[in-house]
């Protein structure tokens, strides 16, 4: 049994305010492996405080000086990725090559913002003005449980690029990995309160930091509903948001494309991350000419997947990260039976030998339509829908029949027909022919899938807001900063 009783405020792990015991359970077994007093109000407003101090001195730092900062972030999150990867396998029940990604992807993030500062011009000239990009001052990080480390330093790391100080919310379902990663973190020696760390609830940590005058940017990763809350909150103060939320990704197969290839890419895209992605690939739109070849493949592809303990480096789908989320899955299984799909593979229920943990059976239906909820409500799980179309034109409305807009593919074997169906789809990404990694592109969403873009310049510059100064008296391009 592991306790977390510290938060980290000001350069300091520090004894929460909050009262609250929250008891984190694996996944896996249903056995509780620790406890965490989760923060209040009072320890949000104290860790506002701490880096509303900060700022003053760390927005002055030179750009040298952040490269310095993150490569030391890196450095020290890279040291420990073992142990890393071995706790987020332990309490979201992350499979083993998932796990080690995404701790490899967190302490990455701090080498591409460096990387990317180097180039970076905070300066600039517009006509007769000098436009500088100025950081936003105290900005509120606010990170789900399904990629813990990974959300909260790629969102750090283009805080800290920018010259802004952090008050940091992760889940409480994270507890356990935030503990371990900030102790990573501190270890980088950066100045007292640049980054503070605060676990709490939304309703509490959460909310503070929506309503605090002080924050003047959150950065959201999450569900839809919540991302509208915060953004009806953040508007009081008009504090800058960026959100990045749900999807219901299409998945375009188009009727000359090899479904040999296509189809196992389309199962991986839909079960990345044990399905808890908001870029899985859950919605599959094939020509009705090809369904029965398709159903025979997609079947085929996802009952090969093992299913299991997350240590094991062969499995590709472990548990649910909850009971409340394997309920949530299990509700849309049940769902999509009543509404008439047809169900070609899993079903509710655990899969055989699984029922210790909160495993779901990998699931695929047929003959779904647009009509269906399953169709179009984001499960959170392994859970794939196969649509089908006449005509390239229906194809690409199906796919644009949705309030999301954050992913989407498509496959073919002519690239140049894929590349126009893909120009047509709405979505912040597209992926055509294949699943790629590209942290320096932007990523976020359309309509109900956010507001802005996280990573590279795009994501750079949604921590900084440009001022105009125009009789500066000065000829020369400057890259200051």
């Amino acid at each position: 049994m592991k306790t977390v009783d510290h938060i980290y405020i000001n350069g300091r792990f520090i004894k929460p305010h909050g009262t609250e015991i929250f008891e984190l359970v694996n996944p896996s077994t249903r056995t509780v492996i620790g406890k965490v007093t989760l923060a209040d109000e009072q320890d949000a407003q104290a860790a506002i405080a701490a880096a509303k101090a900060a700022y003053k001195s760390f927005s002055q730092t030179t750009k040298e000086q952040r490269m310095a900062y993150l490569q030391r972030l890196h450095d020290a999150v890279a040291a420990r990725s073992d142990e890393l990867r071995e706790t987020m396998i332990e309490e979201y029940g992350g499979p083993y090559r998932t796990s080690s990604a995404t701790t490899q992807r967190a302490a990455n993030s701090f080498l591409q913002a460096r990387e990317l500062l180097k180039t970076f011009d905070f300066v600039k000239h517009v006509g007769i003005s000098k436009v500088v990009l100025e950081p936003l001052g105290v900005v509120g990080l606010i990170t789900p449980w399904n990629a813990n480390y990974g959300f909260i330093c790629s969102k750090l790391a283009m805080a800290i690029a920018a010259g802004s100080t952090a008050v940091i919310k992760p889940s409480e379902l994270s507890s356990l990995q935030t503990q371990l990663l900030t102790e990573c973190l501190h270890a980088a020696g950066l100045p007292a309160g640049v980054f503070n760390i605060v676990t709490g609830r939304g309703a509490t940590v959460g909310a503070e930091i929506t309503r605090h005058p002080d924050i003047a940017k959150i950065s959201f990763t999450g569900s839809t509903d919540v991302g509208k809350t915060i953004a009806r909150g953040a508007v009081d103060t008009m504090k800058r948001v960026t959100l990045e939320l749900g999807g219901k990704s299409p998945n375009v197969i188009l009727d000359d494309a090899d479904l040999e290839q296509a189809i196992p890419v389309a199962i991986a895209a839909a079960t990345v991350n044990s399905g808890q992605a908001c870029m899985a690939g859950t919605r599959l739109i094939v020509p009705a000419s090809r369904l029965d070849e398709v159903k025979r493949l997609a079947a085929k592809a996802m009952q090969a997947l093992q299913v299991g303990d997350p240590h094991n480096p062969d499995t590709a789908i472990g548990p649910m990260v909850s009971q409340t989320q394997y309920d949530r899955v299990q509700r849309y299984i049940r769902l999509g039976v009543e509404e008439g799909a047809e169900l070609l593979v899993g079903g509710a229920g655990h899969p055989a030998g699984l029922d210790q943990g909160y495993f779901v059976q990998p699931t695929v239906f047929a003959n779904v339509t647009m009509d269906m909820r399953i169709a179009k409500e984001e499960i959170f799980g392994p859970v794939l829908v196969i649509l089908s179309y006449a005509t390239e034109e229906e194809a690409i409305d199906i796919a644009n029949d949705t309030v999301y807009g954050l992913h989407a593919f498509v496959s073919s074997a002519d690239v140049g027909r894929a590349n126009k169906v893909a120009a047509r789809i709405v979505a912040g990404r597209v992926f055509i022919n294949g699943m790629y990694d590209e942290p320096r592109a932007p990523f976020g969403g359309f309509k109900q899938s956010g507001i802005g873009r996280e990573f590279g310049t795009y994501g750079l510059e949604a921590y900084l807001e440009p001022k105009a100064v125009m009789g500066h008296g000065e000829t020369s391009n400057e890259n200051a900063q």
